[in-house]
């Protein structure tokens, strides 16, 4: 972003201008802590009139220096984030969309503040010693469902494009490309591939999903579940790619026995999942899904330390992060060897 002083005024300047006000005061305006793809900023403002009239605690999304392969363009991310808002999905109201970078030199969109904390370790501890974690784990459950509800024809979804028939085979096209694009060979990572490939669930249903539906990417204020996070890789899938990612082994921080984002047992994040779906649950296709979350994540870790080690974007924590796939490919072996899969049938392979 340009210098701060300079886009402070040029995005009051738009504020205005979208607001209908005459003037707008930025009090605040300052980097929020997490946002390891994208960046967040803090914008405490007073409008001088209009509909938003007096003050508006708000969030600015924008692009980071380098991107990830799946990341969606902030465009994309805030019609997704306006689309789940209407129906109704616990997320940050989104506001405005700029494309004109001449306000901060790229493009991003407002959405309102909302409370509580993201920071997984933080979340997963206070629902440990508050026991709120099974209440929290069955919102978590029922919120997803939410977002699962929506389908493709829906009036809206219309810029998602057509799903593909089988969209965990298409998952597992676009993750092999990720693979192909690494610096380095990967045995690991591509024993892991060619599991899923042989293990492929038979049936597969289309709905919108999140996918990266996390510890991590929620906000807790106390027990209340204000509002779900970062929608930048959301499209068409299997429900089931939600629900392996939320439970992998890789997003409990810590916490393992919890499996359900490391705050709950299965049970009841599954609870709440099928209660508000109407849907069943399939253990296997979860199972497969698991194994792919730690393929996906391993790949995004070596991205992330590209990311600095390319020197565009200089970060002690994403050449930390880099670090992470070694534990995901030994967790990926774990998974994938015969004995150690009571779900599925032993893959040939």
């Amino acid at each position: 972003m340009r210098d701060d002083l300079e886009a402070q005024d040029r995005i009051a300047e738009f504020l205005a201008s979208v607001a209908a006000a005459t003037s707008v005061e930025i009090s605040a305006f300052e980097p929020l802590r997490g946002g390891s793809v994208q960046q967040n900023y803090r914008l405490d403002t007073r409008f001088a009139d209009g509909p938003f009239a007096g003050a508006q605690n708000l969030v600015l999304r924008t692009n980071s220096q380098s991107k990830l392969m799946e990341s969606r363009s902030r465009s994309e991310e805030f019609h997704i984030q306006r689309l789940v808002f209407d129906a109704g999905v616990r997320v940050p109201e989104p506001l405005w969309l700029c494309d004109d970078r001449a306000v901060i030199g790229d493009t991003f969109y407002i959405m309102r503040k909302i409370s509580g904390s993201a920071w997984g370790p933080e979340i997963v501890t206070n629902c440990a010693n508050n026991n709120c974690g099974e209440e929290v784990g069955e919102m978590l459950g029922a919120e997803l469902a939410r977002i699962h509800a929506i389908s493709h024809g829906l009036p809206g979804t219309e810029f998602l494009g057509a799903p593909d028939a089988r969209p965990l085979h298409d998952r597992l096209s676009n993750l092999q490309v990720a693979m192909s694009a690494l610096p380095s060979p990967q045995p690991i990572l591509e024993w892991g591939l060619h599991w899923l490939q042989k293990a492929m669930p038979d049936h597969q249903e289309v709905v919108l999903a999140h996918r990266d539906f996390r510890t991590g990417n929620y906000m807790l204020d106390g027990i209340e579940l204000t509002g779900l996070l970062d929608w930048e890789f959301s499209g068409w899938s299997d429900p089931h790619e939600d629900i392996g990612w939320f439970c992998a082994r890789c997003w409990r921080f810590g916490n393992f026995d919890l499996e359900a984002g490391g705050i709950a047992n299965r049970d009841a994040f599954y609870r709440g999942y099928e209660r508000e779906s109407g849907r069943k649950i399939d253990p296997r296709s979860t199972f497969w899904c698991e194994v792919l979350a730690h393929l996906r994540w391993a790949v995004i870790a070596i991205e992330q330390g590209e990311r600095h080690a390319s020197g565009v974007e200089s970060s002690l924590d994403l050449a930390l992060t880099s670090r992470r796939a070694a534990e995901v490919g030994w967790e990926l072996l774990a998974m994938t060897s015969p004995s150690e899969l009571p779900l599925t049938e032993h893959v040939s392979v």
